[in-house]
């Protein structure tokens, strides 16, 4: 089944898109919030926020779609 980037709200802190992005590359959850951090706090902390803003409303939620995740573990 073709991946589809969406949001994670059950998994997520805030609005679910770091986990909803994690999942879509692959990597734990953890992992892209500790980068996202990382780079927002190194870079423009104002663009970090507003991206993440802007992805929060621009992407779907998971549970919306009724997309389900068929990896094999």
């Amino acid at each position: 089944m073709k991946k589809k980037l969406c949001r994670d709200s059950k998994r997520g802190l805030l609005f679910g898109v770091l986990a909803g992005l994690g999942e879509y590359i692959g990597v734990k959850a953890n992992v892209v919030r500790l980068v996202y951090v990382a780079a927002t706090v190194l870079m423009s902390r104002f663009a970090g926020i507003i991206i993440y803003i802007v992805l929060a409303f621009i992407m779907p939620d998971k549970q919306d779609t009724g997309y389900e995740d068929y990896r094999v573990e």
